[in-house]
């Protein structure tokens, strides 16, 4: 199952991480050739017409924004003289430094200066799609009731569920990607990455319960570690896919590219046995796990197990009834877990994207700094898994928020001239909120029941998403004051590292099926454990490996 998954999901980062390159913005000033007095600036070298022609900051670098309408002689000679200039705002566009972007969103249609914030909104708008699409695939996926288009495309025996949705994300993910890198206009642009941040939702939430859904209690925690190396394969993918294409049109055609290849083995997933069987589907469900079986050569104890058996899992009377994210909060304990796991997910996100969107602001070259961010991943996730094993979800959880707050704390007094020390202590609170994301994915998943799966993670992925969407917009407030989006960063991972010690531990307990499981302390029945003790045994263990 994982490797399977894997082609989809490295094109999430490719997409979710986007804006670092597309999004760039390089040096620039103003474009000054209109000030030509066909006298003595004709005859300047382009480095003297920039200093008699645009006014520096306070650093002594080219101001960005501002420009002379007539060249200002003295400045050749002395830039402290006393005579008083009037610079003016751009009068003819820009001129781009193009030496490691030749192209990006900001070239393509001057989103520089007082057009800046539509720039950093691009991401915004990506991620406001990906909140919407969230709770809809979650809904829809948890769904199985037919639809008459559909079952004409699918398998008969699945009408929505898990593998459906699945094949629509790819598709139109696919679609929305290549119609934003042929936008003729930023609006057209902004649309069509809110469409991809849709369909791209229905990629992250989906396949990480389907593959969690297929694996035993044993294997749940190495197959939720694995699942997320996708992750840093795909970050890897970007850096050198963006080294390589300077230009943002074919960057976005490249990085969507793995998507192709998971349509093509789109044929292969199995649709989740838990779900077709919470779902009363249980003959679909037992084909399902008998192919599988066949394949990892562990079929010989599941013969022994018919439909109605394991029907007998399933209620009488839940059966035709729909659930949706109101049903989230209609009981007690699961209201509590919603709440939680909604806080969490949105300090997660928040912070995580926070340091990641902000790779310019380490003084280095954006390529390398996206490259150490994706390298440090790694062995954070060989560290994860072994803690998780011996340390559990929710103590791990609230170490790795309350050890990002500690270390964006900790930058907040170290100056940018100290970039060394600013990049490792960056590099460090990147890596553990990393593993507060990794873990929360593998944690949302193991809390919530199956007949709500997709719901609560389709919930959680809005808010996480909410979070992402407000994290780059974050970064115009240091204009009020230069340290407020550190302490807002700060503030946030340390609220949500509070808030995760109340979620209930999940280390080797059974996945909860019903809402019940949770209003009963995860109780479930003895028949329940014994056809789920069978599948695990004989089919699930090597798809975990």
């Amino acid at each position: 199952m994982p490797y399977l998954n894997v082609l989809s999901r490295i094109s999430l980062p490719c997409h979710f991480l986007l804006s670092n390159f597309i999004a760039a913005v390089p040096p620039h000033h103003c474009d000054i050739r209109g000030i030509e007095d066909g006298g003595l600036f004709g005859n300047l070298t382009f480095n003297q017409k920039v200093i008699v022609g645009i006014p520096t900051e306070r650093d002594g670098a080219p101001s960005s924004c501002l420009m002379f309408t007539n060249p200002q002689y003295q400045y050749l000679f002395s830039s402290n003289t006393s005579e008083e200039t009037y610079p003016v705002k751009c009068q003819n566009g820009w001129v781009y430094d193009k030496s490691i972007f030749r192209s990006t969103l900001a070239t393509e249609w001057d989103l520089v200066c007082n057009k800046k914030w539509m720039n950093k909104a691009t991401a915004t708008v990506f991620f406001i799609g990906v909140m919407t699409g969230a709770p809809l695939f979650g809904y829809l996926s948890d769904r199985e009731k037919s639809c008459a288009v559909l079952s004409n495309v699918f398998d008969k025996t699945v009408k929505f569920g898990r593998r459906p949705l699945l094949l629509v994300s790819y598709l139109s993910s696919l679609t929305f990607a290549i119609l934003s890198a042929v936008s003729t206009s930023f609006v057209m642009f902004a649309i069509m990455r809110f469409l991809t941040g849709i369909s791209l939702a229905g990629i992250s939430i989906i396949s990480i319960a389907l593959n969690i859904e297929w694996c035993s209690t044993k294997h749940r925690t190495f197959s939720g570690i694995i699942i997320s190396l996708d992750w840093t394969l795909g970050n890897w993918l970007l850096v050198g896919i963006a080294y390589g294409i300077n230009e943002w049109r074919t960057l976005i055609l490249a990085a969507t590219s793995p998507l192709i290849l998971a349509v093509m083995v789109w044929r292969w997933l199995p649709e989740s046995a838990r779900w077709l069987i919470a779902n009363g589907k249980a003959e679909a469900a037992q084909y399902y796990m008998m192919k599988c079986a066949k394949m990892n050569k562990g079929s010989k104890g599941l013969t022994t197990i018919i439909p109605e058996a394991l029907l007998e899992s399933v209620e009488s009377e839940r059966e035709g009834k729909k659930f949706t994210v109101a049903d989230l909060f209609k009981t007690p304990n699961m209201r509590k877990l919603a709440i939680c796991t909604g806080i969490v997910w949105f300090g997660v996100a928040f912070t995580y994207y926070g340091i990641t969107l902000n790779i310019s602001g380490f003084g280095l070259n954006p390529h390398l700094t996206q490259f150490i961010f994706a390298s440090i991943e790694m062995p954070m996730k060989i560290a994860v898994y072994f803690s998780l094993e011996k340390l559990g979800r929710r103590r791990c959880e609230v170490t790795a928020l309350l050890a990002t707050s500690l270390l964006l704390f900790i930058n907040i007094f170290v100056s940018k001239e100290k970039w060394l020390i600013r990049t490792i202590v960056g590099v460090l609170g990147k890596s553990t909120s990393e593993a507060s994301f990794t873990i929360m994915y593998l944690y949302t998943t193991e809390l919530y029941p199956t007949v709500v799966r997709q719901n609560g993670l389709g919930y959680t992925a809005f808010l996480a998403r909410l979070g992402v969407s407000v994290s780059p917009l974050v970064v115009l407030s240091e204009e009020a004051w230069h340290l407020l989006p550190a302490c807002i960063y700060c503030a946030v991972a340390l609220g949500s590292g509070v808030i995760a010690s109340l979620l209930p531990e999940t280390l080797d307990a059974q996945l909860p099926e019903f809402i019940e499981d949770i209003e009963k302390t995860r109780k479930q029945s003895v028949r329940r454990e014994e056809i789920q003790s069978n599948m695990h045994d004989d089919l699930l263990p090597t798809l975990s490996a």
